[in-house]
């Protein structure tokens, strides 16, 4: 059993999907499937029912999955006790990020660590703003970029930076002949939305009530799990959406998406920690270089 194995078991039982623990991860799902069946062969034991095309736990893949975080929680504090002994020489730091920070904002920060902090291999978990906070609740990532507030007692949360949100919808779309949508037009069209646990979703649906409108109230055509499938659905005729400044941007630019002036408050970006575990030199180095970044 490797330690591999064991991330890549706690992903997939955290999604209760293939697929999804295979983006999250940076892998190929063949990857993540042979890992899968190799700790249920090795240890003959059924960890996952495969429903159909969805995957569920097993009595005993819920017993282990606990094991399988503290033994990750543990491996990954012994790193980061060993990078700081060695003055940064070498080391891993463990990342998590929501899909739009981790797909357009994140990178150039990682990429100018990387530059600074060669010998520092940086591993980049993506999942929701929960799932995300789940990672460093777990113990499996020291940090976690989110969208969204997070109500949790154990992290400490700190404000990293600003996002614009925008809604967007198709060429031909009722609300573009709307100079300005009330209530009653945001209420009467569909929308494809982000799924829940999403930070977009979530920041979304604060501004819409803070309006007097309620989210059940309205008409949610698609609930996709990525970005990039709400952005082809729209741009499809499929409903509105609200998504980042920095993922509609392109599609805005050679106008397959239109702007509805639709006033949306900034919503922040925040960085989270566990307030009682370890905190690492590489850690704090990643946040200092962001936080000196224009």
């Amino acid at each position: 059993m490797t330690l591999d194995q064991l991330r890549i078991f706690v992903a997939v039982a955290e999604r209760q999907h293939v697929t999804r623990a295979a983006e999250a991860l940076n892998l190929v799902q063949s990857a993540v499937s042979a890992a899968i069946n190799a700790l249920e062969s090795r240890h003959a034991v059924k960890l996952f029912h495969r429903v159909g095309r969805g995957i569920e736990l097993t009595e005993a893949g819920g017993v282990f999955l606990g094991e399988a975080r503290a033994v990750l929680a543990r491996a990954q504090a012994a790193e980061l006790v060993l990078a700081d002994l060695s003055g940064m020489r070498r080391g891993t730091l463990a990342i998590q990020a929501s899909q739009t920070i981790a797909s357009h904002w994140l990178p150039r920060h990682l990429v100018a660590f990387r530059a600074a902090y060669p010998d520092i291999v940086l591993r980049l978990g993506i999942g929701n703003t929960a799932e995300a906070a789940e990672a460093v609740r777990a113990g499996t990532a020291e940090l976690a970029f989110v969208e969204g507030a997070i109500d949790d007692s154990s992290l400490a949360s700190a404000p990293i930076a600003e996002d614009r949100l925008i809604l967007v919808i198709a060429p031909g779309h009722p609300l573009a002949a709307c100079a300005r949508p009330g209530r009653s037009d945001l209420a009467s069209v569909s929308w494809v939305l982000r799924e829940p646990g999403s930070g977009t979703r979530s920041a979304f649906e604060a501004a819409i009530t803070a309006l007097g409108i309620a989210p059940d109230a309205l008409t949610v055509a698609l609930e996709l799990p990525s970005n990039e499938a709400v952005l082809a659905a729209v741009v499809a005729g499929a409903g509105a959406s609200v998504l980042s400044e920095a993922v509609v941007g392109p599609s805005l630019r050679t106008r397959a998406l239109v702007a509805v002036p639709f006033a949306l408050p900034t919503r922040t970006f925040r960085v989270l920690r566990h307030k009682e575990r370890y905190r690492s030199r590489a850690a704090d180095a990643l946040l200092d270089l962001i936080r000196a970044a224009p």
